[in-house]
């Protein structure tokens, strides 16, 4: 959805769901042969981003905007979801292809693998795709030789674009399914292979892009979830179970996650905001993120809150607006809270040093300040945030300020992919048990059990949504989503006929999800809390790795390598029989 109006000057204000203001102002201008300071984009919300919102939302501000300037009249665009479907790029497929030397035990030895993406007809963000999914072909699994070779494949179709996980999903599946064929190939339990494989803290903690990993806590939610989940006695019963039945047969898997925080196009780390204090003591906030349901917004109020000691009602966050916030990044790769808060913070840190400047002075004040539940104390005394706030003013205090943040550490060389393009890295692990019809390939997903790190967590009851969302659109890529392509490039599923999106019916009976307990982030962001935007996505890799234990069951455990994804009831028969 895009609305352009003309404005005096030959300005336009524009209305778009767009993850990326700032681009699509620079999109527009561009295509108007105009300045960029001519252009105004305001976002309120928009329903939903996941990537796809990212970049391919610009076509239809364009196409708004031009139609405007030449009638001269506003002009607003809104394609039905058929269009939509058929006109937008998705997320990139890949194909991989991979030589591996392993012990007897399984320990990976040396990787060798050729990845290939379909970009389609031009390049989006398909690098940067590529790059991530090269950054996490290791996930959670220390490779001591590794070689890689990177391929992006112009096709005849749309240009495939970002979508949650941006390459990093198809790396990690990758490395996964490799793991899962070692495993069967040497009869060893999978939980086995994947922790003799996995990074320690203190030896084979280097990356295969040569970044330390110093804060490893995945050994420990692996083995947190297999205790909690009981995944050793029902891994016990399914065999009980398989073993009776000839048509049904059940799977169950672990796989875990770690999953590197950052755009590692390094410049996009870096974030503004604007707060201002009204002389009621009332605080308006406006930054460069997109609330697109994630919960952006009521983390961004929780972190003003807490800074200033304010309750929520003296709060507000106004839309997104590129002539109050300029040269905004995306709303993408998990770190807009990261960015956004940071940037919040430094706007408080500097109106709150204002005003204990004046306090120190006016009333003459050694002891800490501190600001909490709507009062300011200081000597034994308190008074009013509002009282402060008006006497601030009488004074010619400022209660303004802009807030600027950018990522500090992450430096790689985009030549070699070497160095360290992440802050930090968010883990988890999910264990997933499902059934098997082997005669129509259908299959159920019986129970999940969750155990994710947030670090310390802004807000439980989001962070608790977006890993169960996360997981059940990835549950969705990896089992139901199939698209299909005709020879002329033109994509045969645009519909909700012939694109299954998961439903209620494919959700798993029993879906438990604890927060890691221990989550602390050891970087300096926001409350030490960590992103939790795509990671949930990968934890969804599981649920096809119990699959493929369910097939390794069903052919006599002949192996299970020939299923790919999605593994949808048809791949699930062409990889039994």
């Amino acid at each position: 959805i895009a609305m352009t109006i003309p404005q005096e000057d030959d300005n336009f204000l524009i209305y778009s769901s767009t993850q990326h203001p700032s681009e699509t102002q620079q999109i527009v201008a561009k295509v108007l042969n105009q300045n960029f300071n001519s252009i105004h984009v305001v976002v309120r919300r928009i329903g939903g981003g996941f990537g796809g919102k990212e970049t391919q939302s610009f076509l239809f501000a364009a196409i708004a905007a031009i139609a405007s300037k030449k009638l001269n009249k506003p002009v607003k665009l809104r394609v039905d979801r058929d269009d939509d479907m058929i006109m937008t790029g998705k997320r990139h497929d890949f194909y991989f292809k991979y030589t591996v030397g392993f012990s007897n035990k399984g320990k990976i030895n040396a990787l060798k693998v050729i990845m290939a993406s379909r970009c389609g007809i031009s390049a989006d963000l398909s690098g940067a795709i590529n790059d991530r999914a090269i950054y996490h072909i290791d996930n959670a699994y220390f490779i001591p030789n590794i070689e890689i070779e990177s391929y992006r494949c112009k096709t005849n179709t749309v240009s495939n674009t970002a979508f949650r996980g941006f390459g990093g999903p198809q790396g990690m599946f990758c490395i996964e399914n490799i793991l899962e064929n070692i495993s069967q190939k040497i009869n060893e339990d999978p939980i086995k292979v994947r922790k003799l494989n996995f990074y320690k803290k203190n030896i084979n903690n280097e990356t295969h892009y040569g970044m330390k990993i110093t804060d490893n806590v995945i050994n420990d939610i692996f083995n947190q979830l297999i205790k909690k989940s009981e995944y050793h006695k029902r891994k016990k019963e399914i065999q009980k179970f398989n073993d009776k039945q000839k048509v049904l047969k059940k799977g169950i898997s672990i796989t875990p996650i770690k999953f590197g925080i950052s755009f590692t196009t390094t410049h996009l780390n870096q974030a503004g905001a604007l707060v201002h204090i009204y002389t009621d003591g009332s605080v308006h906030l406006n930054h460069g993120g997109i609330e697109m349901g994630q919960g952006l917004m009521t983390k961004l109020a929780q972190i003003t809150s807490h800074e200033l000691g304010l309750s929520y009602e003296f709060i507000k966050i106004t839309s997104t607006d590129t002539e109050k916030v300029p040269n905004t990044s995306a709303s993408a790769a998990s770190a807009t809270t990261d960015l956004n808060g940071g940037a919040i913070i430094n706007a408080i840190y500097k109106l709150k040093s204002n005003l204990n400047n004046f306090i120190y002075d006016h009333y003459n004040v050694k002891s800490i300040i501190r600001y909490e539940n709507d009062y300011v104390h200081f000597d034994k005394r308190k008074i009013t945030f509002k009282e402060l706030i008006s006497k601030a003013y009488l004074n010619r205090v400022s209660l303004s300020s802009s807030g600027f943040f950018k990522t500090s550490k992450i430096d790689i060389n985009t030549k070699t992919l070497k160095g360290r393009p992440f802050l930090y890295f968010t883990y988890g692990a999910a264990v997933s048990e499902v059934i098997v019809d082997t005669l129509t390939g259908e299959n159920k997903l019986l129970q999940v059990d969750i155990i994710h790190d947030v670090g310390n967590s802004i807000n439980k009851r989001i962070d608790k949504g977006q890993i169960e969302g996360g997981f059940i659109q990835g549950l969705g890529w990896l089992t139901t989503e199939e698209i299909s392509w005709r020879k002329d490039g033109n994509i045969l599923t645009h519909s909700p006929s012939t694109y299954k999106i998961p439903t209620a019916g494919e959700t798993p009976f029993k879906l438990n999800v604890e927060i890691y307990k221990s989550g602390f982030n050891k970087e300096e962001v926001v409350n030490r809390s960590k992103a939790v935007g795509e990671p949930p996505f990968m934890l969804a890799i599981s649920s096809f790795t119990a699959i493929k234990d369910a097939v390794f069951n069903a052919n006599k455990k002949k192996g299970s390598a020939n299923l790919i994804a999605p593994a949808t009831p048809e791949n699930i028969l062409k990889s039994i029989y």
